[in-house]
């Protein structure tokens, strides 16, 4: 999650703190944004399949809410930390403003490795984690969602539980659900197709024919697979994805210099995005390091995996060939290391605003529960596009008329919005 050198709470208000500078916000507002407004740290008992009882360490935290309930997801992870859940819950608040949607920032997390969980201890994890706090999220406080290891049926265990807490039916309570259960179509695809709905914007701009373009991906999770889809549909070619194996707790490189097939990898693909090595070579694949996705000679760096992966020590591994950074991890870059990309002239298309597909389509599914009236995937992924196409054009101005970095000019924006709501409603 966090390395030892490198918190990511900090980074995310070392970000705030150069654009709050920016912005002229006095010392109370920058005192209320630059940490959450509210933490909950709970214990999970679960009764495990060979009899023992184990507690299991959990988190939510609520950044602001200032302009809508708190919204994020809840992730699974062995080497989750607090500030790691910290620095996402402010992002998330940035994320929501820079979309313009009326919610707030939240985030989760569960110290667990579903690797070596059971359905029935997963589900028990989730029921838990509920009770420990159904009377401090809900549909008009905070709503969660899917995350890193977590999928639409832990939140449907999760509604379950707090549906029966509360004797009542509250479809608006999580989002992330199975479609047929109160889940949106097209949230699946809706991060990794955000991703590139805003790349392609960008590529227009600076003047790029995205078929002209190859790409090297790091992760294939869930938003990688969706990206790398469209991506290839456009007319792109990949030719490096980096993922971890889980087997020997590392990551590799796959590379084929003439392209990738997304059909063929996902073919050989387990369920947490491990690609098999083995049958990768029989399809011709290169076997290489996992960091080798950082040094490819591609027009387009996608990092699509955890926090911290350009840092000071690989950002000059980056190649001269590379024109974009399209962040769609979650804070994927170091500050220092930013600011070398940016000496460099390379664009960068921060996090919060390239990966708000997924926050997005979670606020619409929201707006289908409380209707109980469901949309067809072509009108939800059109209405997406249009959200994310307008937010990059918005950031792109900002830019452009300020003289500011993209991921400058996207705070800009959402802070502004953040800050004028807690001054609208007299917080400050």
């Amino acid at each position: 999650m966090s390395n030892t050198k490198y918190n990511p709470y900090e980074n995310a208000q070392a970000q705030f703190d150069k654009v709050a500078s920016i912005l002229n916000l006095d010392e109370a507002t920058r005192e209320l944004l630059r940490q959450p407004m509210r933490e909950y740290h709970v214990t999970i008992p679960v009764h495990m399949d060979d009899g023992s009882v184990k507690v299991f360490k959990a988190y939510r935290i609520q950044h602001n809410d200032a302009r809508g309930p708190a919204k994020g997801g809840i992730r699974f992870h062995p080497q989750e930390t607090i500030d790691t859940i910290r620095a996402l819950s402010m992002w998330m608040t940035w994320k929501c403003a820079v979309v313009d949607i009326p919610l707030g920032g939240g985030k989760g997390g569960v110290i667990c490795d579903t690797h070596n969980l059971s359905p029935r201890e997963q589900e028990q994890i989730c029921r838990g984690y509920v009770r420990q706090l159904a009377s401090n999220i809900g549909p008009n406080n905070d709503v969660p969602a899917p995350d890193v290891m977590t999928n639409a049926q832990h939140m449907l265990w999760m509604l379950d539980e707090y549906e029966t807490i509360h004797g009542g039916r509250y479809p608006g309570f999580i989002t992330g659900k199975p479609v047929g259960m109160g889940g949106s179509l097209g949230r699946t695809e809706a991060t990794g197709f955000g991703v590139v709905y805003v790349l392609n914007e960008a590529l227009k701009e600076l003047g790029i024919d995205i078929e002209s373009t190859s790409a090297s991906f790091q992760g294939f999770g869930n938003v990688a697979q969706y990206a790398v889809r469209l991506y290839l549909q456009l007319g792109g070619k990949v030719t490096a994805i980096s993922c971890w194996d889980n087997k020997d707790k590392k990551s590799y490189t796959f590379r084929n210099v003439n392209g990738m097939d997304i059909d063929s990898l996902l073919s050989i693909t387990d369920s947490f995005g491990t690609i098999d090595k083995d049958k990768a070579k029989a399809l011709g694949y290169e076997i290489l390091p996992g960091e080798a996705w950082i040094e490819q000679d591609v027009d387009i760096l996608v990092p699509a995996a955890l926090e911290n992966q350009i840092t000071a020590e690989n950002v000059n591994k980056i190649s001269k060939q590379v024109k974009v950074i399209t962040e769609a991890a979650n804070g994927p870059t170091t500050p220092d290391a930013d600011k070398v990309i940016n000496d460099r002239g390379i664009f960068v298309l921060p996090d919060f605003l390239t990966n708000a597909g997924g926050v997005t389509c979670s606020y619409f599914e929201q707006v289908q529960c409380n209707m109980n009236y469901f949309w067809q995937k072509d009108e939800v992924l059109e209405k997406l596009n249009t959200k994310m196409t307008s937010a990059f054009k918005a950031v792109y101005e900002m830019a452009q008329s300020r003289k500011l970095t993209m991921r400058d000019a996207a705070y800009v924006i959402s802070i502004n919005r953040v800050a004028e709501a807690v001054k609208r409603r007299g917080w400050v």
